[in-house]
C-alpha cells in the first residue's frame, strides 16, 4: 500500500498502476469508466470513506518495525493533534501577561468581564481605573453605575472566567483567550482529519494555525473576536461530525445485492430519516454562543444551516435519490431548523440572564427600567417587561453599529485584509536606552509593539489557496472546497456590506481557520495523488516542504512584534514591510 496520508486524495482502490491510455485516466475524474463490465463501487464507500493511513514505505523510512508503525498510524489520529496543540499552547502561554498593560479594546472587555461576573451586567468605571487596576493588583472597588455597551455578555463571562481564577490582571483576563485559542488548534486538527480524511492534514492545518501571527495576538489579548472565533469553529466541527453520522445511517438503511454490496435505491434516499442528530443541536447551541458573542455570528448560523441542508441532500444524491433536493427540503430542512435557529435564539436570550434578573428600579443593568419607563404603552404590552427592555436594547444597539463612522487610526476595508495591508497595533512603547530590555548602549531609542498582523507568508500562500479551492468547487464539485469557502465566506463577505463603517483587521480572525484548511488542500495538491510517480511526490513534498518552512520562519522573524518584544528601531523598521503597517 503507497502512503495517502499526505494527499487531498483519498481514494483507496486505486491501482498502483493503471495500465489505461492518458485520456482514459483524465476521463475518469468526470464520471467516464472504461470498462463497463467492471463491478461498480459499494456506495457505502462514497456515503463514508474511509480514512488514509500512511503507507508501509513511511515506516520502512524511519526504520520503525511493523507492530510500532500499526500502533502509531492508530494512534495518529489523536497524538498527532495533541503534539500540535501541545506546542500551539506553549507559544501562546509563554509570558501571557506581558505586557503588563491594558492594551487595545482590553480597556472594555477585561473590566467588562469582571463587572458581569460580579454584578450581571457592565458598569461605567472611572477615567483611571486601568492605572488603578494595574498598581493594585486588581484590589478596586466596582462601580454601580450600569454602562451603555454594544455587544452582547458571552464573550465577557468567558473572560471573566479567567478573572475569577486568577484575578483582575493581564494574566487573568487573556488566559481564556489564550486556552481558547489553544484548543481551536486541536480542534483544527481534529477538523482538517475529517475533512480530508488524513490525519498529515489535518495536523498541517493545525500547525498552521499555530504560527498564524494575527490568531496568536487575538489568543494573547483579551478580545471578544478570539472567543466567536472558537465557537465558530466549534460549530463547524459539529456539523461537520454530524454530516457524517448521517451518512453513515443512510448508507445502513440501503439494500445489499446476493453479493452482499449495498447500491444505490431511490426510494431509500428518498424516504430514509436521519434521526435527531445530536450533533447538529451541539452546533445550533454552539452558534447561539457565537451570536451570544458578537452579532456577526448571525450570518454565520445562516451559512451553516444552508450548508448542512446542501449536504444532506448530497447524501441522498449519492444514495440514488432522483429528487435529492426535494427529499432534503421535506425530510431535513425542517429539523435542521429546528436543531439550530430556536436553539440559538433560546441560548442568546439565556446568555443576557444576569441582565434580565438585575433590579428593574432604576439600578440594574443599562435599559433594564425602560418598559417601565419610557416604553410604557403600546400595542406590545402583552410581552413581558424584561423582553421588551431587552429588545430596545437591542434595537438601541443595531442603531449604533449601522451608524458607527468614526474615523480611526487602524480601521480598514474588508477588500485589504487578504494580503495584510492594515494591521493593528495594540501596544506600543519606545523605551530609552538601559531600560525596558532596551541595550543600554543603544545609539537611539528602541520598539516595543503588540502588532495584530497575519503571519504574510500564510495570508499571501492562503490568496491563492482559495484561488484553488473555489477552482475544486465549481469545476471539480469537491464538497470539502465548497465547506472551505462556506466558512471563509460566512466570516468575510458580511463586512462588505459595511464598508463605510468603522472596522477592523482583527475581524478576520473569525475565518483564519478555514484560511487554514484552504492551504492545507493546495499543499495536499502540490504533494500531489498518491498513485503519482516517485519523482512528482519528492518534487510535491519538497515544494510543499519548502512553503511550510518559509511560513515557519515568518512566524519567527515577526515574534517580536506579536509578543511586544523591545527591539532596536532598525530592526523594527526591517519588519515594517508595507507602508500601511506603521
Amino acid at each position: 500500500m503507497t502512503s495517502t496520508a499526505s494527499s487531498t486524495d483519498t481514494r483507496q482502490d486505486s491501482a498502483p498502476c493503471d495500465p489505461r491510455p492518458p485520456w482514459q485516466r483524465r476521463l475518469r475524474r468526470y464520471g467516464h469508466t472504461a470498462d463497463p463490465a467492471a463491478p461498480a463501487a459499494d456506495v457505502r464507500e462514497r456515503l463514508a470513506p474511509p480514512y488514509t493511513r500512511p503507507g508501509p514505505r513511511l515506516w520502512a523510512a524511519l526504520g520503525l518495525p511493523p507492530t510500532l508503525a500499526d500502533r502509531l498510524a492508530r494512534w495518529s489520529g489523536w497524538g498527532g493533534p495533541l503534539l500540535v496543540t501541545l506546542v500551539a499552547g506553549l507559544l501562546r502561554f509563554w509570558r501571557l501577561g506581558s505586557p503588563k498593560a491594558v492594551i487595545f479594546d482590553e480597556t472594555y472587555y477585561a473590566k467588562d468581564a469582571w463587572a458581569i461576573i460580579h454584578r450581571g451586567y457592565e458598569v461605567n468605571w472611572d477615567k483611571n481605573a486601568n492605572d488603578l487596576i494595574l498598581h493594585s493588583g486588581g484590589h478596586v472597588t466596582l462601580p454601580a453605575d450600569a454602562a451603555y455597551v454594544v455587544h452582547p455578555p458571552v464573550g465577557k463571562y468567558v473572560i471573566g472566567l479567567g478573572e475569577t481564577l486568577f484575578g483582575l490582571d493581564p494574566f487573568g483576563w487573556r488566559f481564556m483567550t489564550a486556552l481558547l485559542g489553544t484548543l481551536s488548534v486541536l480542534l483544527l486538527c481534529r477538523i482538517g482529519r475529517r475533512l480530508f480524511r488524513s490525519a498529515f492534514l489535518g495536523c498541517l492545518a493545525g500547525a498552521l494555525m499555530a504560527v498564524d501571527g494575527l490568531h496568536f495576538v487575538m489568543s494573547r489579548t483579551s478580545l471578544l473576536d478570539g472567543v466567536l472565533m472558537f465557537f465558530v469553529l466549534a460549530a463547524f466541527g459539529c456539523l461537520l461530525i454530524d454530516r457524517d453520522r448521517a451518512r453513515e445511517r443512510l448508507a445502513a438503511a440501503l439494500p445489499a445485492d446476493a453479493d452482499g454490496r449495498v447500491r444505490p435505491d431511490a426510494h431509500t434516499a428518498e424516504t430514509a430519516r436521519l434521526g435527531w442528530r445530536p450533533w447538529r443541536w451541539s452546533a445550533g447551541l454552539l452558534l447561539g454562543l457565537a451570536i451570544g458573542t458578537k452579532w456577526n455570528g448571525l450570518y454565520v448560523l445562516a451559512a451553516f444551516c444552508v450548508m448542512s441542508v446542501l449536504w444532506d441532500a448530497g447524501a441522498r444524491k449519492t444514495a440514488g435519490a432522483r429528487r435529492p433536493y426535494r427529499a432534503a427540503l421535506t425530510r431535513d430542512a425542517g429539523l435542521a431548523f429546528l436543531a439550530t435557529v430556536p436553539v440559538a435564539v433560546a441560548v442568546y436570550l439565556v446568555s443576557w440572564t444576569g441582565w434580565i434578573l438585575s433590579p428593574a428600579d432604576g439600578s440594574g443593568g443599562y435599559y433594564r427600567n425602560w418598559a417601565a419607563t419610557d416604553g410604557r404603552g403600546g400595542q406590545w404590552t402583552f410581552l413581558p417587561d424584561w423582553l421588551r427592555s431587552l429588545w430596545h436594547y437591542e434595537h438601541e444597539v443595531y442603531e449604533f453599529h449601522v451608524g458607527l463612522s468614526s474615523p480611526h487610526t487602524y480601521q480598514s476595508n474588508p477588500w485589504s485584509w487578504l494580503v495584510d495591508a492594515r494591521p493593528v497595533s495594540y501596544f506600543y512603547e519606545s523605551p530609552a536606552p538601559g531600560t525596558a530590555g532596551c541595550p543600554a548602549g543603544a545609539a537611539d531609542k528602541c520598539a516595543r509593539e503588540v502588532l495584530a498582523l497575519g503571519t504574510p507568508a500564510l495570508w499571501w500562500a492562503a490568496c491563492a489557496a482559495l484561488v484553488y479551492v473555489l477552482w475544486r468547487w465549481f469545476f471539480r464539485r469537491d464538497w470539502r472546497a465548497g465547506a472551505i469557502a462556506c466558512g471563509v465566506a460566512a466570516g468575510y463577505l458580511p463586512w462588505f456590506l459595511y464598508q463605510e463603517r468603522t472596522i477592523f483587521f482583527f475581524y478576520a480572525v473569525v475565518f483564519v481557520p478555514f484560511l487554514c484548511l484552504a492551504v492545507a488542500m493546495l499543499l495536499g495538491a502540490i504533494l500531489g495523488p498518491p498513485t503519482a510517480p516517485d519523482t512528482r511526490r519528492v518534487a510535491g513534498a519538497t515544494a510543499a516542504g519548502v512553503l511550510v518552512l518559509l511560513i515557519a520562519w515568518n512566524f519567527i522573524y515577526f515574534w517580536p512584534l506579536y509578543t511586544g518584544t523591545t527591539i532596536p528601531l532598525d530592526s523594527w523598521r526591517a519588519r515594517m514591510w508595507l507602508d500601511t503597517w506603521v
